[in-house]
């Protein structure tokens, strides 16, 4: 396959990704060392992975760097995915769809990176105070000055419209249909998950319809569904999870059930099958257009990550993975 195809194929059909944000942000920070992550990517890369997802607001800035000193040895085995849009400030998150800044941001990804093109640059948010057909139509101007080869979008946030009736990617696809009339949009990421399957009602048939490739975000549930959790246990203060309506002791207890029923489809598979590559593997199995992106900071999940691309899955066992109860959070008592 030509990594420089345009459209869902570019992502590696049947393929795992590897979402590199833990590495630096977001997730226990006391965990996040630099050398154990270059091992960690480098494992996955030599697992089969080729997709890796990065965004300058990680770190900010040193998950590309990071991510630089990878590609500085193996940009060939690399489909390289970053994003721009969302500036950090001490204790904020603003977003910034200028299009001088757009142009900037690019700059500044491709020298931390250490290269001359970045195959997919997704939009990271829309700015509420800037058209996005704007935003898109500076970040097409990338492609077409060849720092660029395709263009993503990330959903809007979970939950973000809570008007009655409304669907929760509503929003996205409005931003969707607005950006396609200006250039054509090859990716979308979103949260998809055993636990979060929102994006199958509408967001994915959007995606199958126009060969959009979809990025699955968070697909073992932000390490719940893996199973290594343990409720009561705590977060580190800076781990997004401390503030997670669905990562209280209460919920994570409620939700236990989600974690068991993959157990027993990852046992009828033999030993060394885990409850987080039936979750993957589930991911895989809803379309060929959709890759999932974990997240890891260690070798030993990203190499068991990247394994799950040879799970096949059972009628028997998607029809008990269907069955199982929906994921609560807090939100929902």
């Amino acid at each position: 396959m030509d990594r420089r195809t345009i459209g869902a194929a570019a992502l590696g059909v049947g393929a795992i990704g590897l979402g590199c944000m833990p590495m630096s942000w977001g997730y226990t920070g006391s965990q996040q060392r630099g050398d154990r992550s270059l091992r960690t990517v480098h494992a996955a890369l030599d697992a089969g992975v080729t997709l890796l997802d990065t965004a300058d607001m990680y770190g900010p800035f040193t998950n590309e760097l990071l991510l630089g000193r990878v590609l500085k040895e193996r940009r060939a085995d690399v489909f390289l995915s970053t994003k721009v849009g969302l500036l950090v400030g001490d204790q904020h998150i603003v977003a910034n769809g200028r299009p001088g800044y757009v142009r900037r941001a690019c700059d500044a990804s491709l020298r931390r990176l250490g290269t001359d093109v970045i195959d997919l640059y997704q939009l990271h948010r829309a700015d509420p105070e800037i058209p996005v057909e704007e935003t898109w139509g500076a970040m097409a101007e990338l492609v077409s000055a060849g720092k660029v080869r395709a263009l993503g979008l990330c959903a809007v946030g979970a939950r973000a419209s809570r008007r009655p009736g409304a669907g929760r990617h509503d929003e996205t696809i409005r931003q969707l249909e607005r950006i396609q009339q200006v250039f054509p949009v090859s990716a979308v990421q979103a949260e998809l998950s055993v636990w979060s399957p929102e994006a199958l009602d509408s967001l994915l048939p959007w995606c199958a319809a126009r060969g959009v490739g979809l990025m699955a975000a968070m697909p073992l549930g932000s390490g719940f569904l893996s199973g290594t959790l343990r409720p009561g246990e705590g977060f580190e203060p800076d781990d997004l999870r401390a503030r997670h309506p669905r990562f209280t002791a209460e919920m994570m207890a409620a939700n236990q059930p989600l974690v068991a029923g993959l157990r027993r489809v990852a046992e009828r598979h033999g030993p060394g099958t885990t409850p987080a590559q039936v979750a993957l593997a589930w991911v895989l199995g809803q379309g060929r257009h959709v890759v999932p992106v974990p997240g890891a900071k260690r070798e030993r999940w990203a190499v068991e990550n990247a394994a799950a691309a040879r799970l096949e899955l059972t009628p028997r066992d998607v029809a008990e993975i269907a069955a199982l109860p929906p994921a609560l959070g807090s939100w929902d008592q």
